[in-house]
């Protein structure tokens, strides 16, 4: 049985959103479970419906696609960000938000296939490590070479402009595979996402020391550095760290 993907377009032109609606309806796996005018109502109805992926127009009222883009990310449960938008010249700027893709105005059903058939891998393989799949190594392309890393190894993973740090017991590497796809490969094991910008491996956590407005600082066994722990994050950590 095919897996649903539930989807959410965010759009301040009713026209284009029912373009883009009628365009994944072509797609059995879609479902559009939710619409939106603005970016701010993009962010509550990702709230409210806990969307796989949500399609974002750049200007819209309010508050603007990237804008909402920002927001999404501090969420629990982080969608799958697809920018759909006439504007070419912010493609550079919505990959700062780890956007899955960037599709312009007219749609081109060829490239939309392709946007969809990413999707469906990505979430597909999110679900299926959900259920617990068996896990390898973590592969990762360095000077040439392919790296298979023991998850077991990371202590931890900061993303920095476009490069993912990967940190490990004996070394660093890195690589520019977003933080979110390494984030779904790493979910089988004890990984835990703790701030935008960082994933940690729970097993090398050691001390929780409370920053400001909410927010934590993280320490890792073996690491002078301190790791930031945005406030959304707290709760669901101490769940996952403590017995």
């Amino acid at each position: 049985m095919e897996k649903t993907i539930r989807a959410l377009i965010a759009d301040d032109e009713r026209y284009s959103r029912d373009e883009l609606k009628h365009l994944l309806e072509e797609f059995p796996a879609i479902q559009v479970v939710g619409e939106a005018e603005s970016g701010e109502a993009a962010v509550m109805k990702a709230i409210q419906l806990q969307p796989d992926v949500v399609f974002l127009d750049v200007e819209m009222p309010k508050m603007n696609g990237m804008e909402a883009a920002q927001s999404l990310h501090e969420l629990k449960k982080v969608p799958l960000i697809i920018f759909a938008t006439a504007y070419p010249q912010f493609a550079a700027e919505a990959f700062r938000y780890e956007a899955t893709d960037y599709l312009l105005k007219p749609y081109d059903e060829d490239q939309l296939e392709q946007t969809i058939r990413r999707v469906e891998k990505l979430i597909g393989a999110k679900k299926e490590n959900d259920i617990g799949k068996p896990a390898g190594k973590l592969a990762v392309e360095e000077d040439g070479e392919i790296l298979y890393l023991e998850p077991k190894e990371i202590l931890y993973i900061g993303r920095d402009e476009k490069v993912s740090r990967i940190i490990t017991r004996t070394g660093e590497h890195e690589t520019k595979t977003p933080l979110k796809d390494l984030e779904s490969r790493l979910l089988p094991f004890s990984f835990f996402r703790i701030h935008k910008s960082y994933l940690v491996n729970l097993d090398y956590v050691t001390r929780l020391t409370p920053w400001f407005n909410g927010a934590y600082q993280l320490e890792m066994e073996g690491r002078e550095e301190l790791l930031s722990v945005s406030r959304n994050y707290v709760k669901a950590l101490r769940v996952r760290l403590e017995l």
